[in-house]
């Protein structure tokens, strides 16, 4: 984890396993670092990047709002294959909002990308992107064997958080929720089924 943490703090990218899909990490604070990240992609540079936190303890600080809505989706699904699209304050790297400042924010359950966010917390890096760990048009790493084949040997290949024991993603990707507007907004359905998230919508968060 040190040397992944180094090699963020550098400018670098990172592969590391999430519950749903490999994901790729560059620090999302450092233009050059998600500049490289969308060139090793191939990733239009109109397409939004989210990022990784540690919790939702997280979001005050880096200047997300969050409505009750938002906060009982937390409460139910993070950490978890949820990502939220939430208005923000913060100026991240270009790339990383949407053109009206909002960005995608997840939380994952799996061991390897908590302790990833957490290091990374604590080292004051980051946080990095949660985008998926491929070139873009082709299918994401599901295995340390696909994040492998997909990284090859290159010079500029992300450097990889192989970790035996750690549990292996499920393959299905993140449900993403767009919570910017008047009424919620699903962008994705992915793990997280729609007869599960649904009845949050109607109650609507509470007060």
């Amino acid at each position: 984890m040190t040397e992944a943490v180094a090699q963020l703090r550098a400018g670098g990218l990172v592969g590391y396993p999430t519950e749903t899909v490999w994901g790729l990490g560059a620090d999302a604070t450092s233009q050059s670092a998600v500049d490289g990240l969308r060139r090793w992609k191939g990733r239009q540079a109109d397409q939004p990047i989210s990022i990784l936190v540690e919790s939702a303890a997280a979001l005050g600080a880096l200047g997300f709002t969050v409505s009750p809505l938002a906060r009982a989706l937390m409460k139910a699904f993070w950490p978890g294959p949820l990502s939220l699209v939430l208005p923000c304050r913060r100026a991240f790297a270009r790339g990383i909002a949407r053109a009206d400042g909002a960005v995608g924010v997840r939380c994952s359950s799996h061991p390897v990308a908590a302790a990833l966010a957490a290091g990374l917390s604590r080292e004051g890096v980051g946080p990095i992107t949660s985008t998926s760990l491929n070139r873009s048009g082709e299918a994401p790493a599901r295995s340390a064997q696909e994040a492998r084949a997909i990284c090859g040997d290159a010079s500029d290949a992300p450097q990889l958080l192989d970790e035996a024991d750690a549990p292996p993603a499920s393959g299905a990707s993140s449900t993403v929720v767009d919570l910017c507007g008047a009424e919620p907004v699903v962008r994705r359905w992915g793990a997280v089924p729609r007869e599960r998230i649904e009845p949050l919508f109607a109650g609507g968060g509470g007060s």
